[in-house]
């Protein structure tokens, strides 16, 4: 039997009754000391070569019995001290590293110790991380790290976040991955020009990433500066809001702010010559019909359309300024008033019949009430509109009035933008990060849509391009396996407990599955190619306001409210 080989406390000895492997083994806790879940563990083996291996673990399981006991009713009797027994408690240890990397359990009766400081960066694989990127903290508040190696494509990219609607806090974290990314020095000189493009899905909690918190108390902000972080609002954000329905003049619409908003919308000449007519037909059943054959053709003869001025294109001798004004001369060229008038195959297809064509024209205008404010050129600033995404460091889409159709056409249109302007720069700095939730809408597993096309070459070729997705979803079950399975990092917060199951989730142990249904908003576990056992770790409540009411409008940097102590359960309740 090993004797301890360093001077930290004893916190056990592996069992000897329990078989030990080296995938996970039994630690008996010695008397007075205590071990809890997500402890970090650390204990010595020699070997027949008088060599010393180092084997590090966490604790997943955590169990007490009554030794000596034979019957459940003994408790009683025990309790009273009428029968003798012990307390006896074991904790269940996953091996995270071996060092030297020879496979072996540790002998029964080893002495554990608690690692810490540097043997905890041993066990959980940060010494040899060059860039440390902050994820959070561990139960016992130490910083969680990941390697940035796995996240901005230098040997593995994209991160996905699963978990409950409003309890699993995606968004909150998915936003503070990228404030550890733009303020934790990871990224470098890069930091500074790398940027990201967040689509706001649900309400209006996304709206004030440039303003302080007024709900962060000192608790929480120091939680910030144990990460080496600094709490403070993102820098540099634009956002982009749809018009509001039927205003002339493009006014963005958003209920609670007011200014530094922008409205976006395409004019009829860039929906034409950038072909964005397919992204109007993302549904799941779009591709399965024939229509689709009538996209193609009438999308290829729009691109051949001149800009009339201030945006506006001729069709057929009709000067087309609304959206609607383009739908109508479509349908005069494919239904013709003239029953004996020959539709033109260029923008027919050929060998299309009429029903195929009806088809098409019943969805293209059924899309007229969903889209007209975002397809335009009426107004006095169309011609020169543009939407630029490298404006600002981040740039917030707000897209949650939208209808679902609407919703689509902007998330397919904007992802081509962006991934196309990557593509023609030919290099993959600066970055460009893509935050997008109900990843599964939008790529869904069983059907397919230009949307889908396209997060699938951000998920198989964005890595080169420097286009990383951080993706979201409720349930990844439902998400196109291509697209999760190709993230390296993977982020699950509280889960339903039937989709816990699912197969989705085989990197999750059976007990942080289990653990994972009752995981409270802040609570993520993540897991990453350097560390085979997912950790658990919380994040600090967003620095940054996430809805109206948190706001600090008072313009001072450093304002924060904070007198009274608020509880996580508190802070986090409501955020997405």
């Amino acid at each position: 039997m090993a004797s301890p080989l360093s001077d930290a406390p004893l916190v056990g000895r592996v069992i000897g009754i329990d078989d030990a492997t080296p995938l996970e083994f039994w630690v008996a806790v010695a008397p007075g000391q205590t071990l809890q879940l997500d402890d970090v563990v650390a204990m010595d083996r020699i070997l027949p070569t008088g060599e010393i291996l180092r084997i590090y673990g966490l604790v997943s399981q955590v169990r007490a019995r009554h030794e000596g006991a034979q019957f459940q009713s003994d408790v009683f009797l025990i309790a009273d001290g009428i029968l003798p027994a012990d307390v006896s408690e074991a904790a269940l240890v996953q091996p995270t590293r071996f060092e030297p990397e020879i496979l072996l359990p540790p002998e029964p009766g080893c002495a554990v110790r608690r690692a810490t400081d540097a043997e905890r960066d041993l066990a959980l694989s940060f010494d040899d991380v060059d860039r440390r990127l902050p994820a959070g903290l561990s139960r016992d508040a130490e910083p969680v790290f990941l390697d940035l190696d796995f996240v901005d494509g230098t040997k593995g990219a994209h991160i996905n976040i699963s978990g409950i609607s409003g309890v699993a806090t995606k968004t909150s974290y998915a936003t503070f991955l990228l404030y550890s990314m733009f303020r934790s020095g990871a990224l470098g000189a890069a930091a500074a020009n790398t940027k990201a493009l967040i689509f706001n899905v649900k309400g209006e909690d996304l709206l004030f990433l440039d303003h302080h918190n007024t709900n962060l108390d000192e608790t929480q902000a120091a939680r910030y500066r144990s990460l080496g972080l600094e709490p403070a609002p993102f820098a540099d954000v634009g956002i982009l809001a749809p018009p509001r329905p039927g205003d002339p003049n493009a006014t963005p619409n958003t209920g609670s702010r007011h200014t530094g908003v922008a409205p976006f919308y395409w004019t009829l000449h860039q929906f034409c010559q950038q072909r964005l007519l397919p992204f109007l037909f993302s549904d799941a059943e779009d591709e399965r019909q024939q229509y689709t054959i009538v996209v193609q053709s009438v999308t290829a003869e729009l691109a051949k359309l001149p800009d009339a001025g201030d945006g506006r294109v001729n069709v057929n001798g009709r000067l087309c300024r609304t959206f609607s004004d383009l739908v109508e001369s479509i349908e005069e060229i494919l239904i013709p008033d003239d029953d004996e008038e020959r539709v033109d195959p260029r923008w027919s297809g050929r060998a299309v019949g009429g029903g195929t064509i009806n088809a098409f024209v019943r969805r293209l205008s059924s899309s007229v009430a969903r889209v007209k404010d975002l397809i335009r050129s009426d107004t006095d600033a169309a011609a020169a509109h543009s939407i630029d995404l490298d404006r600002h460091q981040v740039t917030v889409v707000d897209i949650h009035s939208l209808h679902d159709r609407a919703k689509r056409f902007v998330v397919g249109v904007m992802l081509r933008q962006a991934f196309d302007a990557k593509e023609a720069s030919g290099s993959a700095l600066p970055l460009q990060f893509i935050v997008l939730d109900e990843l599964n809408k939008y790529a869904p597993r069983d059907s397919s849509s230009p949307i889908k096309e396209i997060l699938l070459d951000v998920a198989e070729r964005g890595r080169s391009l420097g286009v990383i997705l951080i993706g979201a979803q409720q349930t990844a079950s439902e998400v196109e396996r291509r697209v999760v399975s190709n993230s390296a990092i993977r982020v699950v917060g509280r889960l339903d407990s039937a989709e816990a199951k699912r197969d989705e989730y085989g990197f999750l142990p059976t007990v942080q599955r289990q653990r994972s249904t009752i995981l409270k908003p802040g609570s993520m576990y993540i897991s990453q190619p350097r560390l085979p056992v997912p950790l658990l770790v919380e994040f600090p409540f967003p620095s940054w306001a996430t809805r109206s009411s948190e706001a600090d409008r008072s313009g001072s940097a450093g304002s924060r409210a904070g007198d009274a102590a608020v509880s996580d359960d508190d802070l986090f309740s409501g955020l997405t």
